[in-house]
């Protein structure tokens, strides 16, 4: 077998290891990359031996690739909708239900995956979780085809199977036509596990089970989910704690509240995280925390939709994995993590104070954090053995003129586009551009095909 070449990324303006923080990064002479992994950090004015190529990366900040925790791709349908703006979650649900059932079949599908996943690529993002549980009769193979699109683009993908059986004429919030009954899904489940759920060191496909929400699946479905998931080895994904009303649903419906519901139902372990985690209480937080259960905090959703403000600092001080989320991009109208990144961090300073959280903070929530929120440790540190999923951005835009620290710059001054992206030690995006992408021919299809289904304007 042919030897990997090692590759060294040499002297970057700066990167971010664990050992950034407060002091040296001990990789100011770059990264050396072999076989798909980081085999070496390089000191500052240090030389690595044996090396085949050498890439010049002075002009570069170097991050961990970017990893996404929750997003709903087929929502780029349906961006700033006129029928959905300046409402809070429920109106804008039932506002946005019926637009999504017409908006979504196969082909529309498949356009809002591939568009979401460059636009996250672009962002700098390595590996995504899409939470998808709208299922009109035309896409049952709706997990292929994200499988697909994300092997194109080279990009690791956690394959939510979401799922929705609890309609509005059984007291639910979605239209019947974009459920399943609980034994449809479940066999489904079943089908994408064995399919495509590789939990290995540096996999790029993996599965986890997400039932929507309290208030769009049944008490069934949790549980029996819950169980397929302790039995596969796969994880479980929800929206919890997004708003107020989600909590008077849950008192009235089940006489307890959304973290409650949880317990009762199999999900307070380890394997879990949730989408939001606003209106936890100091108790539920402490639970939370005992469990493992990680959070997925999604700061421009909430705000676009003024749902509250997730307390990530208790979370994490409970024993919270916190990870970021760009959620639906009818919520957030981008598919950018790394303008999310910026968004948190501004955010919590809001709530915390300008002391409290740090650039530091949003980036590892974004890389590190999220990671955790996926059971994975073979991605989101730059460190020796990690996947070589890392990210590349410059500083020469206007924006960026007058800055004096690199990695500070990057969320302050709001960086939203890498120049490159390393996956597995192969490149995907180089110069800004993904490899492989007609980007002017996916942004005219997908306006297209939006405009048809969903009333888009351009």
């Amino acid at each position: 077998m042919k030897k990997a070449p090692r590759i060294w990324l040499k002297n970057p303006l700066d990167i971010l290891t664990p050992a950034s923080p407060g002091g040296d990064s001990g990789a100011g002479g770059g990264i050396v990359v072999e076989g798909g992994k980081i085999a070496e950090l390089v000191a500052a004015g240090n030389r690595p031996e044996n090396i085949d190529e050498t890439i010049d990366c002075s002009r570069h900040v170097i991050l961990p690739g970017l990893v996404n925790t929750h997003h709903h791709f087929y929502q780029t349908l349906t961006r700033a909708h006129p029928d959905a703006i300046n409402k809070e979650l429920f109106d804008w649900l039932v506002a946005l239900y019926p637009v999504w059932a017409k908006a979504v079949n196969r082909d529309s599908f498949r356009l809002a995956t591939r568009l979401a996943l460059t636009e996250l690529l672009m962002s700098g993002c390595t590996t995504v979780s899409d939470h998808h549980y709208v299922y009109p009769g035309t896409i049952a193979d709706a997990m292929d085809i994200q499988a697909e699109e994300a092997e194109r683009l080279g990009m690791r993908m956690t394959l939510n199977r979401g799922s929705m059986d609890l309609s509005e004429k059984d007291g639910g919030l979605p239209p019947d036509s974009v459920v399943q009954s609980t034994d449809e899904i479940l066999k489904d489940c079943d089908r994408v596990i064995s399919a495509y759920h590789d939990p290995s060191e540096g996999s790029f496909l993996q599965v986890a089970l997400a039932p929507c929400s309290p208030f769009s699946v049944t008490t069934e479905l949790m549980n029996q989910t819950a169980a397929m998931a302790k039995s596969c080895n796969c994880r479980l994904h929800t929206h919890l704690g997004e708003t107020h009303d989600e909590d008077a649903y849950c008192i009235e419906k089940f006489g307890c509240r959304p973290v409650d519901y949880l317990e009762e139902n199999g999900w307070m372990e380890s394997r879990t995280w949730l989408a939001h985690g606003i209106h936890f209480n100091d108790d539920e937080i402490r639970r939370l925390g005992a469990a493992g259960v990680g959070v997925c905090h999604c700061p421009t959703s909430n705000m676009v939709l003024a749902s509250g403000m997730c307390r990530t600092a208790e979370l994490e001080a409970a024993g919270s994995p916190v990870g970021l989320g760009v959620d639906g991009s009818a919520s957030n109208d981008s598919s950018n993590l790394m303008e999310g990144v910026r968004h948190a961090l501004m955010i919590n300073r809001l709530k915390y104070g300008s002391r409290e959280v740090t650039h530091f903070d949003a980036l590892r929530w974004a890389t590190e954090g999220s990671a955790a929120c996926l059971g994975r440790s073979d991605i989101g540190r730059i460190a020796p053995g990690m996947q070589a999923d890392l990210t590349f951005y410059t500083l020469d835009e206007l924006r960026f003129s007058g800055a004096g620290d690199a990695l500070a710059a990057l969320v302050l001054c709001g960086a939203h586009r890498a120049d490159k992206v390393m996956i597995g030690g192969k490149w995907q995006v180089e110069d800004g551009l993904p490899h492989g992408v007609d980007i002017q021919k996916l942004r005219a299809e997908h306006g297209a095909i939006a405009r048809q289904f969903a009333g888009a304007i351009g």
